[in-house]
């Protein structure tokens, strides 16, 4: 809790972590849950299992956004 008595929740920018849950990957993309696993279903965005978890790598959401801008760019 901060000085105000709010519940403060982790920050989805901890430079630590190494794996994102996919909720996490679709805050830091500013998507939908469904969404993100579309992307993931699709193969536009890079996921790994570990053990029955799925979970997204912590570079793979700047790798979508830097493919997407080079496409863009392209057309």
């Amino acid at each position: 809790m901060d000085e105000h008595g709010t519940l403060v929740t982790p920050a989805d920018d901890d430079a630590t972590l190494v794996l994102l849950k996919v909720e996490e990957a679709a805050r830091r993309l500013r998507i939908g849950r469904t969404t993100c696993f579309a992307l993931i279903r699709t193969g536009e965005l890079e996921s790994v299992m570990v053990g029955g978890l799925r979970r997204v790598p912590a570079d793979a959401p700047a790798a979508y956004v830097t493919r997407l801008r080079t496409a863009h760019q392209a057309a």
